[in-house]
């Protein structure tokens, strides 16, 4: 699916401010095709940053980003092309259903008939052809994030940048949309991905990144991150959790 030896996403010195606030300082990373990616660390860590600076949403203070091979800022089109992304606080068609709104995105992407089979296993799998005549509109948190990962996934790209996708997802639906990725994956196809969910990301991320304050703490293979813990008790390490006070009026 991909070029060999030409990383499905690298980012080189990726800094992003928000007036005298920095976000991200100087973050490097290169993403091998055909593997699950982790992106984790604790809240405003800058991983969503990171993400959207990735899939084209936002334009870095500086540093590059490569997709397959072509820069976001140069071949903006081309590199954009290779993505399916899931990332919060994307618009949605809201007076739509989710038939229509695969149908719509299909058209805007040029799909021959063979979407129709893509969109009725995806809404099949992930639980929303029990709901064919319910708007977005008045979807729940989890069936917006089941939609947008739909979305990603249409199409075929060969990588997938997923932010939190677990997120309000029921234990249910988290099991299919974890099979569903693993076939993904399995076929040649790169997901990068945040995520709290540390189990997830030890079973399924063959690397990980633990992003701090804006900067890569450590990364490498899940197993060598971890060091003979369990990646969520190596990441209280290394984030540096301090311990709760006793709250004496909850006694």
């Amino acid at each position: 699916m991909q070029t060999p030896g030409v990383p499905a996403i690298e980012v080189a010195d990726l800094t992003q401010r928000f007036g005298t606030v920095l976000a991200v300082d100087r973050l490097s990373l290169s993403i091998e095709p055909g593997m699950c990616y982790g992106i984790v660390g604790p809240n405003g860590a800058g991983k969503t940053t990171v993400l959207t600076a990735m899939c084209g949403l936002r334009h870095p203070t500086a540093g590059t980003v490569r997709i397959a091979g072509h820069d976001l800022r140069t071949a903006r089109e081309t590199a954009l092309a290779r993505l399916g992304v899931m990332m919060d606080g994307l618009s949605l068609p809201e007076r739509l259903t989710a038939t229509e709104v695969l149908r719509y995105s299909a058209g805007l992407r040029g799909l021959d008939g063979g979407w129709r089979k893509r969109a009725g296993d995806l809404l099949e799998v992930l639980g929303l052809d029990a709901v064919p005549r319910t708007l977005i509109v008045e979807y729940s948190t989890g069936m917006r994030k089941k939609i947008t990962l739909a979305l990603a996934l249409l199409h075929r790209p060969p990588i997938l940048v997923l932010d939190e996708p677990f997120e309000a997802i029921d234990p249910v639906s988290a099991h299919s949309i974890e099979q569903v990725l693993e076939q993904y994956v399995d076929a040649g196809g790169t997901v990068v991905l945040s995520s709290h969910i540390m189990d997830f990301v030890e079973r399924n991320c063959r690397r990980v990144a633990v992003v701090v304050d804006g900067r890569v703490l450590v990364e490498g293979p899940v197993e060598q991150v971890a060091e003979g813990s369990t990646l969520n008790e190596r990441f209280v390490e290394l984030v540096g959790a301090d311990p709760v006070r006793p709250l004496e009026w909850l006694a």
